[in-house]
Order: structure tokens, then C-alpha cells, then sequence
């Protein structure tokens, strides 16, 4: 068993971290403050091999599967938005249909992604909107990160998320979801309640995956 009091929890920062899960790739803990699940450290991808993994992916602009996926943020996001809002697709992978749809809509959206549209500038601006799909999974701080995203919304605005949560032990062994080698922090109801009060943000849970923060202060 390896020791978990060499990393801390990337939401909470707390180090009160009981094994969770172990299969044949990766060890697996869950933080006892706020319930985010995290791949033990030593078994994570290095940049170079998570970005082998995402170029990999085939994220077509006329696959309209991918659409309906996609729609499951973009509606309850367009319901909440005026137009024209100025919003930003944090995470847009190098094929940003999201963005597209949101366009189509009347909003304007700026790109953001480490390994595909990596512009800080943008990070510095104020938005009506964020979106971010398929990225906190991803990220090994994740509240650094969200923090930031959350100093880029104007007050009262959304930031929309998407991403699958966990519900129990049982069903995490068999989760195809943590077989994906670049999903490293899982987030559950429990997680997000505990960040959304940590940064006074109202919390919505759309369908299994969709999660709004809106900002209040």
C-alpha cells in the first residue's frame, strides 16, 4: 500500500485520505473532507502520455451524436444565458463543437486548452458564461482550477460542468469511467456541495453529469 500522507486532497487540500479502490493499473483514494475520489499520484500519466490519449480521440464537428451529447449542458447553459453573452469553453479539445453550438445560438466564445488552444489571455477576462465538459476529471488540482475559472465570471453568471460522478464503492469497481487513464479526479454530489459552500456558489445538478455553479459574490 502505498502512503497517502506524502500528497493532499486537489479540492480541499486536506490530507485525511482512506483507500478507496486498487485494480490492476491504478490505486485509487478518497478524501474524508470532502469525498473527491483521486488517482494515487505515482499512477498518473505523464503530459506527454495524456496528450497521446487526446489526439487519439476523433471528436468530428458534423457528429451529430457528439451534438446530442453535448446538448445535454449546452440547453439548461442557453436557457439560463441573454443574448449576446461572451462566454468561454475552458477545456475545448481540438475539435470545439461546443463553442460552435453556442455560436450558432447568437454567444460569443472564446477557447481555452492546455494542449490545443492554450492562450492565457483569455484567462484574464470577464465572462457571461463558462463551460467546461469532460475536464475535471482530468485535472489533478481541481479546485485551483475552478477557483480561477470562478475569478473569470461576472457575478450571478453560470459556470456549466460536465462529468461523470461518483455514487458508491461497489459501483466505482466496475465504473468504466475510471478506466479512462487520464481521469484522475472523480468528483461526487458530496464533492461539489462541499466546494460550491467553500465558494459561496449555488449548485445545480442537471441529469447525471451536468452541474451548474453560479457565482454569487
Amino acid at each position: 500500500m502505498q502512503d497517502s500522507t506524502l500528497f493532499s486532497c486537489g479540492l480541499c487540500q486536506g490530507n485525511q485520505l482512506e483507500a478507496y479502490h486498487q485494480d490492476k493499473y491504478r490505486l485509487y483514494w478518497q478524501c474524508q473532507t470532502c469525498q473527491l475520489v483521486m488517482v494515487d499520484p505515482k499512477s498518473r500519466l505523464t503530459p506527454a502520455q495524456e496528450k497521446a490519449i487526446y489526439d487519439s480521440h476523433e471528436n468530428d464537428l458534423a457528429d451529430e451524436g457528439y451534438r446530442r451529447f453535448l446538448a445535454r449542458v449546452a440547453d439548461p447553459l442557453l436557457a439560463r444565458l441573454v443574448i449576446p453573452s461572451q462566454g468561454l469553453d475552458f477545456g475545448c479539445g481540438p475539435g470545439p463543437l461546443l463553442a460552435k453550438m453556442l455560436e450558432e445560438a447568437g454567444h460569443q466564445v472564446a477557447l481555452f486548452d492546455l494542449y490545443y488552444a492554450n492562450d492565457a489571455s483569455v484567462l484574464t477576462r470577464q465572462y457571461d458564461f463558462i463551460v467546461s465538459t469532460e475536464v475535471v476529471e482530468h485535472l489533478a488540482e481541481p479546485a485551483k482550477v475552478l477557483m480561477q475559472l470562478l475569478a473569470c465570471l461576472k457575478v450571478g453568471k453560470p459556470l456549466a460542468l460536465m462529468t461523470k460522478l461518483v455514487i458508491d464503492k461497489a459501483r466505482f469497481a466496475n465504473w468504466h469511467y475510471k478506466n479512462d487513464l487520464t481521469h484522475i479526479s472523480f468528483f461526487s454530489r458530496e464533492s461539489f456541495a462541499y466546494f460550491a459552500a467553500q465558494q459561496d456558489c449555488e449548485l445545480e445538478f442537471i441529469g447525471n453529469d451536468v452541474i451548474i455553479l453560479t457565482k454569487r459574490s
